[in-house]
């Protein structure tokens, strides 16, 4: 790493002040992510003494029962990560990050496209996209000097929050879903025209996907810049791959011919034609099998694939640890009953038109506690439905609200870094500090859509 500085620009002092400001205290206090759920582990339990009045043999119980619920969705997030990241490595879409990175002449403005290119991936898929933002912001990170690099992972990981708001979010994919375990308490399905193709949350996605760019470039700093040395990096550029020799073995001719490849790929293609056309659903299976029969075609051979998927395996790593034990959390949330009184707090002062917004924040406030959407919504849910029922509010708007408030809360909880910082050689605490400017402004985005709701 190297130092380098931009011309000063009085008129975001202000701004830069404050993430400079905040990225020191990220760097001085925030712990490394398997610490930090560590901790919360311990959080978690003495809430439940304090509140629901349970012994800490009944919340150790609660923990080790709910230590193993999620490895099913644990699978199907590492799937997400492993298989995204062997899609954004394929030849077809590295030659057009090259393509993209070489737009940007400066700085501020390799910000904005690492910002945008990640918020349209997310948007479109949210695993996808947490990887392809990163790529993306490595490539720029190599072609343009004096960016400050921890700043530019940082944009493209406040990029990737739009997820939340896009068609890839897991509550409204769920609740859309049929044969989820919502259906009763819901009345039926909801469509996502209830929930991500509200008006509201359409334009939610357009002033973010402006906005965050902006404010992203603005608190750029001017001095102190921790530059990429490009002779010290990986660039991401490998050799085209030889023909095979005429000395490789039967296994590893197998290995290396496409023929495999594109037979494989046609019958996955094919059964997500069939999937659709008899009336399926884009849930978070078919998801991870569009990137797998995608990426297996697009990398020609099964070697590349097998090679491509062995480097990405190494992003998830950290998911695999720490889903276990935020499982563990969320066992003892549901087990002691404290994910209902902290919902039901929020309840009680809540009425038809304001049950959005208080979903919004104690979502939020959840989500420290269990980090996925789709696994918060499993204990939540239920009392935020029944809650809407009773109330008479807007089932869509609320199960929509507390999606929002879960993808808010990411630009704080650093579990949806692990990903990022294996691929990006940097840790939490470099990183964090220049979130939370981008976590003020969507906050004020969306608490003004849930109180309008």
């Amino acid at each position: 790493m190297e130092s380098s500085g931009e011309a000063k620009d009085g008129g975001n002092s202000v701004l830069q002040a404050l993430s400079a400001f905040f990225a020191r205290v990220m760097r001085r206090y925030l712990p490394d992510p398997f610490v930090f759920a560590i901790v919360l582990t311990f959080v978690t339990l003495i809430l439940g003494l304090v509140f629901q009045h349970k012994t800490v043999g009944d919340m150790v119980i609660y923990w080790g029962a709910g230590f193993w619920n999620l490895l099913g969705f644990a699978m199907q997030m590492v799937l997400i990560v492993v298989t995204g990241y062997a899609l954004a490595k394929t030849p077809l879409v590295d030659s057009i990050l090259v393509r993209l990175s070489s737009i940007p002449k400066t700085p501020r403005g390799a910000i904005v496209l690492a910002t945008v290119v990640c918020g349209l991936a997310s948007y479109l898929n949210w695993g996808f996209g947490l990887i392809l933002g990163t790529l993306m912001a490595q490539k720029l990170a190599v072609k343009i000097r004096g960016i400050h690099y921890p700043l530019l992972i940082a944009s493209a990981y406040t990029g990737w929050i739009l997820y939340g708001l896009g068609i890839s979010a897991t509550i409204p994919l769920t609740m859309a879903t049929p044969g989820n375990p919502f259906l009763k308490m819901a009345g039926g399905l909801l469509p996502m025209s209830q929930t991500i193709f509200l008006p509201g949350v359409i334009i939610d996605a357009c002033i973010l996907i402006i906005a965050l760019p902006i404010i992203n470039a603005l608190i750029h700093p001017t001095k102190g810049v921790l530059d990429v040395d490009p002779s010290t990096w990986d660039t991401g550029k490998k050799a085209a791959p030889s023909a095979p020799a005429p000395s490789l073995t039967p296994a590893e001719r197998i290995e290396n011919s496409p023929i495999l490849t594109i037979l494989i790929g046609l019958c996955g293609v094919g059964y997500i034609i069939y999937h659709f056309a008899s009336g399926g659903s884009l849930d978070l299976n078919t998801i991870n099998a569009i990137f797998l029969f995608a990426g297996i075609l697009l990398h020609g051979t099964p070697r590349r694939y097998i090679d491509t998927l062995n480097e990405g395996v190494r992003s998830a790593g950290g998911i695999v640890l720490q889903f276990p034990f935020y499982a563990g959390i969320m066992g003892m949330m549901a087990g002691s009953g404290l994910v209902i009184t902290i919902s039901n707090w929020f309840v009680q002062i809540s009425n038809a038109h304001t049950l959005a917004f208080w979903g919004l924040i104690s979502s939020f406030i959840i989500n420290f506690f269990a980090p996925s959407s789709g696994g918060h919504w499993a204990i939540q849910g239920p009392f935020m439905l029944e809650a809407a029922k009773q109330l008479g509010a807007n089932l869509g708007k609320v199960s929509q609200a507390v999606q929002m408030g879960s993808s808010w809360n990411d630009l704080l909880q650093p579990f949806w870094l692990l990903p990022i910082i294996s691929l990006a050689r940097l840790n939490v605490r470099q990183i964090m500090g220049y979130t939370v400017m981008a976590w003020i402004a969507m906050g004020i985005v969306y608490t003004v859509t849930v109180l309008v709701w």
